[in-house]
């Protein structure tokens, strides 16, 4: 079985596909970490996106490997770790202009479908149940109003990196969440958007797990729809 949450940023997408994937006893897969991973190895090697021939020989060399240390999870390219530097502001503004080009797309969509092979998993990202799994067995799409984001989002920086943040504003984090938002739906590959068939779930002002709650509601309408179906 195969569960998609997409949603903008700062919805929770993350810690709740990951909550979920422990309740259910899935396989969970952050898929904006691969998008980050491409924008992390461009901007070290100082790669022109915009260079088809270099973009290829970047993609050519990319091995991610997802390791477990003692439950935790990291993210490796190349053999290097990985896992705090690519959750830097540069890096995730970067990675939402890396995420929008053919080529990359291409390259992780099938790595994404190889990893969901023979596997009950939940993917979360931004494209999982419109392009990456049209056809996943349940499909979440998560929202949540732009100041409590905004709050989120500032917390998570200046908890992670207080030195780097030390003059950042939840003003401007507003004013980048709706920069990201416009480019993110207005793109013209793979746009974030719902799928028709998605549940939407507004997490503005639920715990972590009502979420997961309703989502596991969601789970069990839509295995009653696929039944009738059926019949």
């Amino acid at each position: 079985m195969i569960i998609t949450i997409d949603g903008p940023v700062a919805t929770g997408k993350s810690t709740i596909a990951k909550k979920l994937a422990q309740a259910v006893g899935y396989i969970y897969y952050d898929t904006g970490a691969m998008y980050r991973a491409v924008a992390y190895a461009a901007l070290q090697k100082k790669i022109d996106v915009n260079d088809p021939k270099a973009l290829d020989e970047l993609l050519k060399d990319f091995d991610f490997r997802i390791k477990f240390n003692r439950g935790e999870r990291g993210y490796y390219l190349n053999g290097q770790d990985i896992t705090d530097a690519i959750r830097k502001e540069e890096v995730s503004n970067f990675a939402s202009k890396v995420s929008a080009i053919p080529q990359v797309r291409e390259k992780l969509v099938s790595l994404q479908r190889q990893l969901a092979q023979g596997l009950n998993a939940v993917f979360e990202g931004r494209d999982m149940g419109t392009v990456v799994f049209p056809n996943a067995n349940l499909k979440i799409f998560l929202t949540g109003r732009d100041d409590i984001r905004a709050k989120r989002r500032f917390d998570e920086l200046r908890g992670k990196y207080p030195e780097e943040t030390k003059d950042l504003t939840q003003e401007q984090v507003l004013k980048d969440l709706h920069e990201r938002d416009e480019y993110d739906m207005n793109r013209q590959y793979s746009p974030l958007k719902k799928a028709e068939d998605a549940f939407e779930i507004d997490t503005s002002d639920l715990t972590i797990d009502e979420i997961v709650f309703k989502i596991l509601e969601c789970r069990d309408l839509a295995a009653q729809a696929a039944k009738k179906k059926k019949q």
